[in-house]
């Protein structure tokens, strides 16, 4: 069985590198111009690049990934991706000229943001996500480089990428590119209003929601057919944000949608693991009109269509409830209601309703922490109960708060437990490494 798999992925190698191949030689074009007017607010009229490029830097979150985990240097690289074929590496992209880009030209920071092309034209791995980042405009990026320049220069070369074969292989890429990466330019939909339009130029873009909010195809491009209706990430579930009523952001007002981008918190819940820290490092300063421009554009997006259906009176509905009762209510409450902007409503919740059980494990195994933000400094912490609670009871537990109060979604069973404790095991080591 090991060998059939190894040949299939080699000949899905040969396949897709031929692919790439073929690409070049029909005229394949990965540097189309992004040479348009971006949608753009008012209240970016009038200011300097510099100052534009820290906006558009804080819109795009480059300092989450470009910032190694634990006091790591602002922009100079070292966090590591997990992804289904490795580790990969983000780098230093601060100005120092030895190992970031102060050397860079803006072209080549173009090349490399919205192309996927390293200073010496090799191929960069689409964990960079510049297959969203085509679509901003070559302005934009020139003035994210502009603000870049302006960074503290730190001398540091991470560690490198160096996936297992043929992953290996980045001659792959040409492949790659030529099934996923679309490189024409943002196109404004005039039908639609301008405050859409700039919803959907961030989102689509710079916001690059579509990583994690779209789930991946067996070769980690995005599978078209559920955009934006949830996918799994380090041992998360990034939820649907779509119009879905029950599972995406249908029922949500703009303005709660606003608050929760803002502060990380509504009445409906508060965030957690990586999209706390988007709020923290990036949402939290976008202006408010860009992010009612964001909830307008999710909204109208059509949704999964919902399969969910209430479960009968059973077992685990029964030991589920004694165990939230016993752990859970005293902050949830016995409504599941929660506490408004500090402890998530579970009644209702898109994401605990969500096609996957993966967020509501992690975080009864390893506890939360909600996004700190200037308008919320502080926040409330979940305690873990991984230590606590066995497999069976997690199960039993996570499949009550699915099902109660109105709540539909799948039941959990004792195998979707071990498979997110070892999962979410890979990811701490990965994050937090033994010295």
């Amino acid at each position: 069985m090991r060998i059939k798999k190894t040949l299939a992925v080699i000949a899905g190698v040969v396949v897709i590198g031929g692919l790439g191949f073929v690409g070049v030689k029909m005229g394949y074009n990965a540097s189309q111009s992004g040479d348009f007017q971006a949608p753009e607010p008012a209240a970016m009229t009038g200011k300097t690049a510099i100052e534009r490029g820290k906006y558009l830097a804080l819109a795009g979150d480059c300092v989450a990934c470009h910032t190694a985990p634990g006091g790591g240097k602002p922009f100079a690289g070292g966090y590591g991706l997990n992804t289904p074929f490795g580790t990969i590496y983000a780098t230093n992209i601060t100005p120092d000229k030895e190992t970031g880009i102060g050397g860079w030209t803006d072209q080549q920071f173009i090349n490399a943001v919205r192309n996927g092309k390293g200073i010496n034209g090799e191929n960069l791995y689409p964990a960079m996500p510049y297959n969203v980042y085509a679509k901003v405009s070559d302005q934009d990026l020139k003035d994210i480089k502009a603000y870049l320049n302006t960074v503290p220069a730190v001398h540091y070369d991470g560690p490198k990428t160096d996936l297992p074969f043929p992953y290996n292989i980045r001659l792959m890429m040409f492949g790659w590119n030529l099934l996923f990466l679309n490189t024409a330019p943002f196109e404004a939909d005039p039908a639609q209003s301008a405050e859409w339009n700039r919803g959907a130029y961030l989102v689509e873009g710079l916001g690059h929601c579509t990583s994690c909010h779209t789930a991946k195809n067996p070769l980690g491009g995005d599978n078209f057919g559920v955009h934006l209706q949830g996918g799994e990430l380090q041992g998360w579930f990034a939820p649907e944000i779509t119009g879905n009523i029950r599972q995406g952001l249908g029922d949500w007002s703009n303005d709660e949608i606003v608050q929760y981008l803002k502060t990380g918190a509504n009445a409906r819940t508060v965030a957690s693991g990586p999209m706390a820290e988007a709020v923290t490092n990036s949402l939290q300063h976008l202006s408010d009109s860009d992010l009612h421009a964001i909830a307008v554009y999710l909204k109208s997006l059509p949704g999964s269509k919902d399969k969910s259906a209430p479960l009968a009176a059973n077992s685990a509905m029964a030991n589920g409830k004694a165990l939230y009762a016993d752990n859970c209510a005293a902050c949830h409450q016995n409504s599941g209601e929660g506490v408004r902007n500090m402890v998530p409503a579970l009644k209702g919740n898109n994401g605990v309703q969500a096609s996957q059980p993966t967020n509501i494990l992690h975080v009864l195994m390893n506890g939360a922490q909600g996004a700190a933000t200037l308008s919320n400094p502080t926040s409330a912490d979940m305690p873990e109960f991984g230590w606590k609670m066995t497999d069976q009871q997690m199960a039993d537990a996570s499949t009550y708060i699915r099902n109660a109060w109105g709540n539909q979604a799948s039941a959990v069973s004792k195998d979707d437990v071990a498979k997110a404790r070892k999962t979410q095991e890979g990811a701490a080591a990965l994050h937090n490494p033994a010295p």
